[in-house]
């Protein structure tokens, strides 16, 4: 294991009285190709003890609602079942993930933890690491080059970024060898109060936002994710390079719900790729081109960027140029009811709207577009930001995410350059209907959305 990957977060020692070592589990939500959980193994080696994995179930999440709650809870059912195949005790407790860690730390002989990298999951781990009056480890295991050994700063660009993560990302592919545990840790009395193996219980019990519900097209879980691999490589690898972008004949691994969740590791999906058969070098390269540098730039953006969620996190001129052209006459209007029901006078855009509403999913390619016209359509460009983060959040599996954020900072100028300007965009990126007239047959595509929404 990379030692890059790991970081104590405080200065305590480890706990001469405690029972067991815990992996405190909230990003990386697998029991497969996790440097934290291996790590934590081989510490419960070393200490003659056994592993406890303990995750705080929260009813409060930010902004999550029971679309994201059963998808991740159809995950953690998963990740109980091969913990337990381990020998490791797997303990979930209803509560902040925070308060959850602390108290299963009482007892701990040292603590050791994921990494996150959202303004709440480090407010989390901080907390965490100054209370528990013991070590504190935390492991980078959700991406492939760990954040400061590519840069210590905001970097401006993908091609800023994309040297500087190639130039390290083979030394971060090795493979992750499962660790057997000397001592089991079934027997440990430590109890928890879920019971993820019922997930329609357990989703019966929480308190939650109700208002957006489950979905039929995906189904959380490692094994899943490991699915989507399989069936990307198979069918959609070759060609990858030249078809990505079409939204009516989709070539995509469909990964970035079981990557926000931490289903399944980006290590393992590059070796794979890398691996596979199928395909030209190009489109090998064009795939992890979006897996490691496109994410990895996101997670960059919101490591360095206090503001990531705020249209306050644009680059100046972007701020600016949509600034001079605020009080441009915008030839549509809608609310955002309106655009939250698919009620525009664009059937491309209702179309990857119903998607979104339908699945938690929408082609990038389609999410561009989408949110450029939200950008176009809104009475001023701040508002639009709120409404384009708002609606990706609250709809998409993959809401909530360092993507999500950086996507929607680029709608509105984050990562790219000025262009010609123009009406209401000014020198921002635009989009437009008949581009995707031009480029393929978008027709299809709304035949399609119109197919699923007649099939759920």
């Amino acid at each position: 294991m990379e030692s890059a990957r790991i970081q104590q977060l405080n200065n305590d020692p480890p706990d001469a009285d405690g029972r067991y070592v815990l992996y405190w589990m909230q990003q990386s939500q697998r029991a497969a190709f996790n440097h934290a959980l291996e790590y934590a193994a081989r510490q419960a080696n070393e200490h003659d003890q056994g592993l406890i994995v303990g995750f705080g179930l929260t009813d409060d999440y930010p902004e999550a609602n029971e679309r994201h709650y059963a998808f991740m809870l159809e995950g953690l059912a998963e990740v109980r079942e091969a913990l337990h195949e381990r020998g490791i005790k797997f303990v979930v407790r209803r509560g902040a993930p925070d308060g959850v860690a602390l108290d299963l730390a009482k007892e701990a002989t040292l603590v050791v933890c994921d990494r996150g990298f959202l303004r709440h999951q480090r407010r989390w781990r901080d907390r965490v690491a100054a209370e528990a009056e013991k070590a504190v480890i935390q492991v980078e295991s959700d991406v492939v080059v760990p954040v400061e050994t590519v840069s210590d700063k905001a970097e401006y660009a993908a091609r800023t970024i994309r040297p500087k993560i190639n130039k390290h990302r083979p030394n971060f592919l090795s493979d992750l060898t499962p660790t057997k545990l000397r001592t089991p840790s079934l027997g440990l009395h430590v109890i928890g109060d879920i019971d993820v193996r019922n997930v329609d219980h357990v989703l019966g019990e929480l308190a939650l936002d109700r208002s957006v519900g489950r979905v039929q097209r995906f189904r959380g879980g490692t094994s899943e994710a490991r699915a989507h691999v399989r069936k990307f490589l198979q069918t959609a690898l070759a060609g990858y390079d030249d078809a990505r972008n079409d939204p009516a004949d989709p070539q995509c691994s469909n990964l970035s719900p079981y990557l926000h969740f931490g289903q399944i590791s980006p290590v393992e999906v590059a070796r794979k790729v890398e691996a596979a058969k199928s395909g030209t070098n190009a489109d090998r390269a064009a795939y992890l081109e979006e897996l490691i540098v496109r994410r990895e730039l996101a997670i960059n953006f919101v490591q360095f960027q206090p503001d990531y969620d705020s249209f306050a996190c644009l680059p100046d001129w972007a701020r600016k140029t949509l600034s001079e052209h605020e009080s441009d006459e915008r030839p549509l209007r809608y609310t955002r009811a309106q655009l939250e029901n698919a009620e525009t006078e664009d059937a491309y855009w209702n179309a990857a709207m119903r998607e979104m509403l339908l699945t938690g999913y929408m082609h990038n390619y389609m999410r561009m577009y989408w949110g450029k016209k939200i950008l176009e359509w809104c009475n001023t460009p701040q508002y639009a930001y709120a409404t384009a983060l708002y609606l990706n959040n609250k709809y998409f599996l993959d809401g909530r995410d360092p993507n999500s954020f950086a996507n929607v900072a680029w709608l509105f100028g984050l990562h790219d350059r000025p262009w010609q300007e123009r009406p209401v965009f000014g020198k921002v990126r635009s989009m437009t209907a008949s581009g995707l007239e031009r480029k393929f047959d978008i027709e299809a595509y709304v035949r399609w959305v119109q197919k699923i929404s007649d099939d759920d």
